[in-house]
């Protein structure tokens, strides 16, 4: 049996994409710039190793697609839909893994995130900067999950 695959898209669909597997990290991602890009308080972030994220929508992808980043991220590049404009993924060329977002993965009839158990998040990283508490048992961390600083 191989690795569940699972896939989300854009706000209006025409953009897709695909993982497959286990993430390398899953949180909830508390950070100035995760704030600033998607105005919400936190997000949940999914990375995954490059060999296991591929656009699936039509092709020419880049058709559907727009790429931007950031002065101070400049090796990570964002990518979103040219119609509904929602950022879809965004592909870290330093560690050559891709970034999804939980809450653009497919859903079940109940609307709940299908392959929950495998993506649900093990943290809040970058907590300092948070926009507000959460009162959840997930450790809060400085930065990245056992790499930093754990403060609750």
């Amino acid at each position: 049996m191989g690795s569940r695959v699972h896939r989300g898209s854009c706000l209006c669909g025409k953009v897709s994409h695909s993982v497959s597997g286990s993430p390398i990290l899953s949180a909830y991602c508390h950070c100035t710039l995760c704030q600033s890009l998607n105005s919400a308080a936190f997000i949940h972030t999914l990375h995954f190793p490059s060999s296991v994220f591929k656009w699936t929508h039509s092709e020419p992808h880049e058709a559907l697609l727009e790429s931007f980043s950031v002065p101070t991220r400049p090796w990570k590049t964002r990518w979103r839909c040219k119609n509904c404009g929602c950022t879809v993924a965004s592909y870290n060329s330093k560690a050559d893994k891709w970034s999804v977002w939980g809450h653009q993965l497919e859903k079940d009839s109940d609307g709940k995130t299908k392959g929950w158990a495998v993506l649900q998040p093990t943290a809040h990283i970058f907590y300092e900067t948070r926009a507000q508490d959460v009162g959840d048992s997930l450790g809060k961390w400085t930065g990245y999950e056992g790499l930093s600083d754990r403060i609750g």
